[in-house]
């Protein structure tokens, strides 16, 4: 992997049983309020594989617009569905078996442009090609008194 060219922090606090606050690095964002669904949580926010399928799916309705609009194909409605299933591994562990993702733009210019984005936009989504490569994550527990 190169160098990181940007990089940035977040900080999440307990609230309360599986609820957790989220706060970004700049204060114009408002925080992110995340928890499980029952039988941990009380599912007052979204937990982490929805944030994980919206970020998805806004990576993938972000690209594809810039590719329109950089391609001068007028884009006057885009819609996009994502359906996430929810698998056990071998060891009965919950994981994110595959997530669908279905873009519906509505548009007004040139086919052959068009198709030239629908083949190139994914590949400009940072999170998406991310999670399909697989990324490196470092874990570290460091308890407090």
């Amino acid at each position: 992997m190169s160098d990181a060219v940007s990089s940035f922090d977040l900080h999440i606090e307990q609230v309360s049983g599986y609820e957790f606050r989220v706060k970004f690095d700049k204060p114009q964002y408002p925080e992110l309020h995340l928890d499980e669904p029952p039988p941990l949580g009380k599912d007052t926010g979204p937990n982490p594989a929805r944030v994980l399928a919206a970020a998805i799916g806004d990576c993938l309705s972000a690209s594809l617009l810039f590719c329109l609009s950089r391609s001068g194909i007028h884009l006057s409605d885009l819609k996009s569905d994502v359906h996430v299933e929810v698998v056990r591994n071998e060891q009965k562990r919950l994981r994110i078996g595959k997530i669908d993702v279905k873009l519906h733009p509505r548009v007004d210019g040139d086919a052959a442009q068009m198709m030239k984005c629908l083949e190139t936009f994914e590949d400009f989504c940072v999170v998406t090609q991310s999670v399909r490569q697989g990324l490196e994550v470092n874990v570290s527990v460091e308890p407090q008194a």
